[in-house]
C-alpha cells in the first residue's frame, strides 16, 4: 500500500468497504410468476449514499468476517457516474411484481416513466425505481448517478458484468427488427469494440513516439546541443555523417557544454564542466518528474505492470488509469529516463496504453459502464504498449496473454492483435527509433549458430534464473523497508539521492555514462572492419587450412579493457536498479534487464569465440569453421538479455517472439527458447514469484493467479466464516421486525447476510446487502406512512393473513435468490478454482441445504497464504 495511501479517515474508507457481491438470475415464483431475483434498487433508495454511511463501520484491514465483498446493487456516489456499469432490464410477461410494493405517492414521483416498449424487470430494479434502461432505450433515463458502480479497492463481479452485457446485447438484437434507426444502432454497437481498440492502437502509437523523441533529446541535452537546431538530437544533428556513438568527437555539428561555454572539447577543465553539468540535469529532470508525481498523479510512479494486472484481474484502483495519471506519467517518464537513473521507459508504456484504453472505453457506454467488458480494450491496449514499447505487436499481444491478462477471450485476442498492429504501425510511421527499421536494437548478421553452442546457451539461461532471482529477493528487501521505515516519507529526497549518486558513478565510465538502449545496441552489434566500438578492437589475419585461408580475429587490448569496464558496469547497474526500481518516478524494468543479460553475454559470447580461435580443431568445431569464424559474441548479447528478463519476469513463450521482433533475428529462435526455459527452470526452482507477481503480493493486492494449482486437501468447512463454534449472523425471512434489523446492522460489520426460513430452520433464502438494508429502511421510515421499528420486514411474495401491527417492509426487490452456493464437505481446490474461473466475490457454504457460513475472496487468499507458510494478515484489500 505505499504506492496507493488510502485518503481521508477510517469512516470515509470504510464507506468503499461496504459491498458485497452476488449472482443475479431469474428465478421462477411458487406461483408461477417470473421474478428479478435480487432487484438491487429499492423503489425508495435516495439520490445518495448518505443515509447509511453510518452504519458503515468496517475498514480496509479490518475484520475478515464479510467485509471482503461488494455490492451487486448498482448504487455509488453521485460523482462517480464515470466508469459505472449500467443496469439493463430482463424481459418478462407480467407487471404485477414491478408496482407490487410501491406506496401511492412513489406511484406519483415516477408517473412520468412509461413502460410500453421497455422491458419491465431489471437485473438491478424496476425502471420506475430510477434504475437504468438497456443502453439504446431513451424512455427511461439515469436518476440516480453512479449505477453499477463499484467502489474504490473492490473487485468486480465478472458474472454480473457478463451476464448483463448477454442481457444488453439480446435487447439490440430484438430491437434491430423495430425501425431502421434501431438496425443502425445495433451495426454501431457490434463495430464499437474494433472502433475503441482502433483509436488506443493511433493514440497509443502517438504517444509513445512523443515519449520516444522527447527522451533521447532529453539525455543528450545532459551532454550538449545542436546550435543549428537545438530541437535536434545527437543522432539527428550527426545524421549526415552518420558518426556513431563512439565518433562524437569528430561530429562538428554537436556541441559539447564546453564548447558552449567557449571552451576546448577535451581537457581537465572541459571535462569537469562537463561533469558537473552531467549532474546538474540530471538532477533537474529527476527533481521534475519525482515533483510533478506528488503533487498531481500519486500513482504515476512505478512500472504500473503489477497494478495493471491487479486491475485486469478485476480489482477497481480509481485513478490508477485515469486522464492526470496518463499526462504525468508520459512526461515524468521522459524526465526519469532523461535524468539517466538505471530504468526503463517500455514497462510504463503498457500503463500508458491502459490508460488511452479506460479513456476511450468512456466513449463506448458498452464498455465504460461495464467493468467486466472494459477489461477486454485494457487487455487490448496492454498489447499495444508492448507493441509500442519495443516495435514488437505479436510479442504484445502473446506479453498480454501471458503476463497480465486474467479474461482473455479470442476476441480479445483478434482485438489485440488489431490494436497492437494499429499502434505498431502509428509508430513505425513517427520513426522514433531514427533508422530504416521499426525494430528497437536491429542485428545485421545472419550466421547459423552451431549445435556445440547450445551448451553456453543454456549456461546463459540458468545464469539468468540467478541473476534475476537475486534480484527479485533485493528489490523486495528495499522496498519493504522503505515501505516499514521513515524513508518512505520523503519519496522526493530518495529519488534525488538515487540520481545524485547513480550521476557521480556513471559519468566516469563511458558504458554507464551512455544511454542504456545505445550500449544495448552495442552489446548485440556485430563487429566489422573499421569500428570505432572498443569492443571491436580486434587484430585480424588469415591462416591457411591446407586448402584455404580463414579469417581469424584476435583480440586486442581495447576489448580487454572493455570486458573490464563491462564487468563494472554490470556491478553498478544491478546495484542501482535493485535501489531504482521502486522509487516514486515512472520507472520500467525491461531495459536494464536486457542490459545486465547483454553485458554478461557479450562477455560469455567474446570467452567462446576466443576459446574457438584457440582450439580450432577441436571435434565439435571441425567442419563448421571451415569458411570463417562463425562465433558472433552479439548474438550471446541477444540470448543473455533474453535469459535475464525471463529470470526477473518469469515470461517464455512471449518474451521468445520480443527478442527476435526486437532484433530481428529470426533464424535465433531455437537458442532463445533454450535460454528462456533454463531461465524459468532456474528461476521458479529458486523463487516462486516473478518480480511483478512479488510487488503484487507486496501491496497486499486480492490476485489470485490462475497459473497456480491449490494443492492441498482442505475443506470448504475449513475455510469459511464463521467456525462451527461461533455464531452465524443471518436475517429471517418473515420474523424480524426492522428495529431487529438496525440492530444487527449496528452491532455487526459484515456487508451482507444470508436469509434464511427462520432461526430454528436455517435454509437458505438468499442474500441480502448491508447496504441496500440501510437505504431501504431509512428510505421507508421517511416516505412510507406506517412503517416503524415494529413493522415485519419480508423477504417474500406473501403478506401474513393477520397482522395487527403497522404495515410490515416488502424487501424481496433487494434480495438475491441465486447466490453461488457449495457444500461443506466441497474441496477447496475446487472452490479456488470456482473463485478463479467464475471470478467470484463470495459463496455461501450449506450442509443438507442448511445454512453453515459464508467465504469470501480474502478469506481464500488468506487460506492459500496460509498453507504456503506465508503471513495471510499480508491480503489487505477486498
Amino acid at each position: 500500500m505505499d504506492k496507493f495511501p488510502l485518503k481521508g479517515s477510517r469512516e470515509a474508507a470504510a464507506e468503499g468497504n461496504n459491498y458485497i457481491t452476488a449472482y443475479q438470475t431469474v428465478m421462477k415464483k411458487s406461483n408461477g410468476h417470473s421474478i428479478g431475483a435480487g432487484d438491487g434498487d429499492h423503489p425508495l433508495a435516495p439520490h445518495s449514499k448518505q443515509s447509511y454511511t453510518a452504519a458503515a463501520t468496517t475498514s480496509l484491514t479490518a475484520n475478515t468476517d464479510d467485509e471482503d465483498m461488494i455490492d451487486i446493487t448498482p448504487r455509488s456516489s453521485p460523482g462517480d457516474l464515470i466508469g459505472s456499469s449500467s443496469g439493463y432490464h430482463r424481459e418478462t410477461v407480467t407487471e404485477s411484481d414491478t408496482e407490487r410494493d410501491f406506496a401511492p405517492n412513489q406511484r406519483a414521483m415516477h408517473h412520468h416513466h412509461q413502460h410500453q416498449h421497455v422491458p419491465t424487470h431489471s437485473a438491478f430494479g424496476d425502471p420506475m425505481d430510477g434504475a437504468l434502461s438497456f443502453y439504446g432505450s431513451s424512455e427511461v433515463h439515469d436518476e440516480i448517478p453512479g449505477i453499477g458502480q463499484y467502489e474504490d479497492f473492490h473487485t468486480i463481479d465478472w458474472q454480473r458484468d457478463i451476464a448483463r452485457d448477454r442481457m444488453r446485447h439480446r435487447y439490440i438484437v430484438k430491437k434491430r427488427q423495430d425501425s431502421l434507426w434501431d438496425l443502425i444502432k445495433g451495426a454501431i454497437d457490434a463495430g464499437s469494440g474494433w472502433l475503441c481498440v482502433l483509436l488506443v492502437g493511433i493514440a497509443a502509437g502517438c504517444v509513445a513516439g512523443m515519449v520516444d523523441i522527447g527522451a533521447s533529446w532529453m539525455s543528450d541535452l545532459k551532454h550538449g546541443i545542436c546550435p543549428t537546431a537545438f530541437w535536434f538530437n545527437r543522432e539527428q544533428c550527426c545524421y549526415p555523417d552518420k558518426q556513431s556513438v563512439f565518433e562524437e568527437g569528430n561530429c562538428s555539428m554537436w556541441k559539447t557544454w564546453p564548447e558552449i561555454f567557449g571552451l576546448n572539447r577535451t581537457g581537465t577543465g572541459p571535462n569537469i564542466v562537463s561533469y558537473i553539468l552531467y549532474i546538474l540535469w540530471a538532477l533537474l529532470f529527476a527533481s521534475l518528474s519525482a515533483s510533478l508525481v506528488r503533487m498531481f498523479a500519486p500513482y504515476a510512479c512505478g512500472s504500473g505492470i503489477p497494478e495493471i494486472k491487479t486491475i485486469l484481474s478485476g480489482f477497481i484502483i480509481r485513478g490508477y488509469l485515469g486522464k492526470w495519471t496518463l499526462l504525468i506519467k508520459s512526461v515524468g517518464l521522459m524526465l526519469s529516463v532523461s535524468a539517466g537513473l538505471t530504468l526503463g521507459k517500455e514497462g510504463p508504456m503498457v500503463h500508458i496504453a491502459s490508460c488511452i484504453g479506460n479513456i476511450f472505453s468512456h466513449l463506448f457506454p458498452k464498455y465504460g459502464r461495464n467493468e467486466a467488458k472494459k477489461r477486454e480494450i485494457l487487455s487490448a491496449a496492454s498489447a499495444a504498449g508492448v507493441s509500442v514499447a519495443f516495435g514488437a505487436p505479436i510479442g504484445g499481444v502473446l506479453f498480454s496473454l501471458e503476463e497480465v491478462s486474467y479474461y482473455f477471450p479470442l476476441k480479445t485476442l483478434w482485438r489485440s492483435f488489431f490494436c497492437a498492429l494499429i499502434a505498431a504501425f502509428v509508430l513505425r510511421s513517427l520513426t522514433p527509433f531514427g533508422n530504416e527499421h521499426s525494430v528497437l536494437f536491429f542485428v545485421e548478421y545472419n550466421k547459423p549458430w552451431i549445435f556445440f553452442e547450445l551448451i553456453p546457451f543454456v549456461f546463459l539461461g540458468i545464469m539468468g534464473g540467478v541473476i534475476g532471482t537475486f534480484f527479485i529477493k533485493a528489490n523486495l528487501w528495499w522496498c519493504r523497508y522503505r515501505k516499514f521505515s521513515k524513508l518512505g516519507q520523503y519519496p522526493v529526497s530518495e529519488v534525488l539521492f538515487v540520481t545524485l549518486v547513480t550521476a557521480i558513478i556513471c559519468y566516469p565510465n563511458p558504458f554507464t555514462r551512455m544511454n542504456m538502449n545505445e550500449l544495448i545496441f552495442l552489446l548485440v552489434s556485430k563487429c566489422s572492419s573499421g569500428d570505432s566500438n572498443p569492443l571491436c578492437d580486434y587484430k585480424r589475419m588469415n591462416i591457411s587450412t591446407g586448402t584455404s585461408f580463414i579469417e581469424v580475429t584476435e583480440p586486442g587490448p581495447g576489448v580487454y579493457r572493455s570486458i573490464w569496464l563491462l564487468v563494472l558496469t554490470f556491478v553498478l547497474k544491478l546495484a542501482l536498479t535493485i535501489f531504482t526500481f521502486g522509487i516514486k518516478v515512472p520507472s520500467g524494468l525491461f531495459i536494464p534487464s536486457l542490459l545486465l543479460g547483454a553485458i554478461m553475454g557479450r562477455i560469455v559470447g567474446i570467452g567462446v569465440e576466443q576459446f574457438a580461435y584457440s582450439y580450432p580443431n577441436i571435434w565439435f568445431f571441425t567442419g563448421e569453421c571451415a569458411d570463417s569464424n562463425l562465433i558472433t559474441p552479439g548474438l550471446y548479447a541477444v540470448v543473455g538479455a533474453a535469459a535475464v528478463l525471463g529470470g526477473v519476469t518469469r515470461m517464455t513463450v512471449s518474451l521468445v517472439v520480443i527478442m527476435f521482433e526486437l532484433t530481428g533475428g529470426v533464424r535465433y529462435i531455437v537458442p532463445l527458447m533454450a535460454a528462456a526455459m533454463a531461465s524459468k527452470w532456474v528461476g521458479d526452482a529458486l523463487g516462486r514469484q516473478g518480480i511483478y507477481d512479488a510487488h503484487i503480493a507486496l501491496n497486499g493486492y486480492p490476485f489470485l493467479d490462475s497459473k497456480e494449482e491449490f494443492a492441498h486437501t482442505t475443506l470448504a468447512a475449513d475455510v469459511m466464516q464463521p467456525k462451527r463454534n461461533e455464531t452465524l449472523n443471518v436475517i429471517t425471512q418473515d420474523s424480524m421486525t426492522v428495529e431487529d434489523v438496525e440492530n444487527l446492522l449496528k452491532e455487526t460489520e459484515h456487508n451482507g447476510y444470508p436469509v434464511v426460513v427462520s432461526r430454528e430452520n436455517q435454509y437458505l433464502v438468499g442474500f441480502v446487502l448491508r447496504r441496500d438494508l440501510n437505504l431501504a429502511i431509512g428510505n421507508a421510515k421517511r416516505l412510507i406512512e406506517g412503517i416503524n421499528s415494529n413493522s415485519i420486514v419480508l423477504f417474500t411474495s406473501t403478506t401474513p393473513t393477520q397482522n395487527l401491527g403497522p404495515p410490515p417492509l416488502k424487501l424481496k426487490k433487494i434480495l438475491d435468490m441465486a447466490p453461488i452456493t457449495v457444500t461443506d464437505q466441497t474441496p477447496m481446490e475446487t472452490v479456488v478454482d470456482m473463485f478463479r474461473k467464475l471470478g467470484l466475490r463470495q459463496t455461501l457454504v450449506t450442509h443438507n441445504g442448511r445454512l453453515l457460513g459464508v467465504i469470501t475472496k480474502k478469506d481464500v487468499l488468506r487460506h492459500v497464504k496460509q498453507m504456503d507458510n506465508e503471513d495471510p494478515n499480508t491480503v489487505l484489500f477486498n
